[in-house]
């Protein structure tokens, strides 16, 4: 029989272990700041507070970011010429960011990605109709591109499947997804057969998600505001289309938008206030809900996802940041952070079990806030 004492013992030693594995545990957000030229880190509570560490600095249009699945490393490209790619370490016991390297990024990236096996960076060319794939060396360092392909007009992001083998090319001014094998040991890319899905025209294709369990994509078009559920075959890496599900309310006033005009390519001196202009999506860790921002609009919306068949069913809108550019949720799925273009503040919300938001609190960012990416240590 266990005596008083030892069970009290027990108990302490108990408390003292998860107190220490609660003090390692740590979640960072990471915020690029594209006027300011700045990346912003706050340190995310288990409550969903947010603290304000030290930002550090990039360059003007700072604003795709990426992180390598090792945690080690927080990429960056800046779209401001001369176009650079940056590599920064991350501390794990603090979140701050210490620059490593900063490279020629050759084109101007609106998205860049990285590889499951954390070896390649890819990167989609919007203006210069391409896609790039570059090596990553052990300390960090992106090479120049081992391999350039031109497309088509207006790739807006690059993302490989769960399996590490195929890559899903949206292009917003083709409407058409690129669907290419990628080989993990050299990094090349070749055309998938067929290479091709054709979407609806005048749709904008623009960022594309995979399912944890590698069964289905997402397809987020800008110019409609629509969120296509295309399944994923896992022998072929072909993607077939299950569903297209409206991101806006019934009662919108929108109407569908025209592509934008790349970034250093002049001013868009036509209206478009009243366009629709999606921007971004994200899935839940455990796949239940589906999040789509819409920056005319300043909403997030939000869907449940069938299991069985991946479609949508749209639950809410909420109002978020002017002009949300983008957003993350943390790995336990219980938290979003979102930034607005026109915004000098980022939001956080609680995510409850039926997928509805609910404002925390917003904090001081910099200007033009535009990416999000959190990474959990635990």
């Amino acid at each position: 029989m266990v005596s008083f004492a030892k069970l009290i013992a027990g108990i302490v030693l108990l408390a003292l272990i998860t107190a220490a594995s609660a003090a390692r545990a740590a979640t960072y957000v990471y915020v690029s700041n594209a006027e300011d030229g700045t990346i912003g880190m706050y340190a995310l509570a288990s409550d969903g507070t947010l603290t304000p560490g030290a930002r550090v600095e990039a360059q003007k249009l700072v604003m795709p970011m990426a992180v390598s699945p090792d945690k080690r490393y927080l990429f960056a490209a800046a779209r401001t010429k001369p176009v650079s790619l940056f590599t920064y370490a991350i501390d794990p016991k603090t979140g701050a960011l210490k620059q490593l390297w900063k490279v020629p990024a050759g084109e101007s990236f609106p998205y860049i990605s990285v590889s499951r096996n954390g070896r390649y960076l890819f990167g989609a060319g919007y203006g210069a109709n391409l896609v790039c794939v570059s090596a990553i060396a052990k300390d960090g360092k992106v090479s120049e591109p081992l391999q350039t392909i031109h497309t088509a007009i207006n790739p807006h992001s690059a993302v490989v499947d769960r399996t590490d083998r195929y890559l899903f090319v949206p292009h917003l001014g083709s409407d058409q997804i690129f669907q290419f094998v990628f080989n993990p040991k050299t990094g090349k890319l070749k055309a998938n057969t067929p290479p091709l899905v054709l979407m609806k025209a005048k749709t904008g294709p623009r960022h594309i998600i995979i399912s944890s369990d590698n069964r289905f994509a997402y397809l987020l078009s800008e110019l409609v505001g629509t969120i296509t559920t295309l399944s994923l075959d896992a022998k072929t890496g072909l993607l077939t289309t299950v569903a297209v599900t409206n991101m806006l309310p019934a009662d919108s006033k929108l109407k569908p938008g025209a592509p934008r005009v790349p970034i250093g390519a002049g001013e868009d001196t036509r209206d478009l206030s009243m366009d629709i202009w999606a921007s971004d999506l994200h899935l839940t860790p455990d796949g239940k809900f589906l999040y789509a921002a819409e920056r005319t609009s300043n909403t997030i919306a939000a869907f449940s996802v069938d299991a069985a068949n991946g479609k949508l069913a749209y639950l809410s809108s909420t109002p978020t940041e002017k002009q949300p550019r983008g957003f993350a949720i943390d790995p336990k799925g219980k938290y979003m952070v979102v930034s607005g273009e026109q915004s000098d503040t980022i939001s956080v919300y609680a995510i409850d079990g039926s997928g509805a938001l609910t404002l925390l609190k917003k904090y001081p960012t910099g200007k033009d806030s535009n990416w999000v990416e959190i990474v959990s240590f635990d």
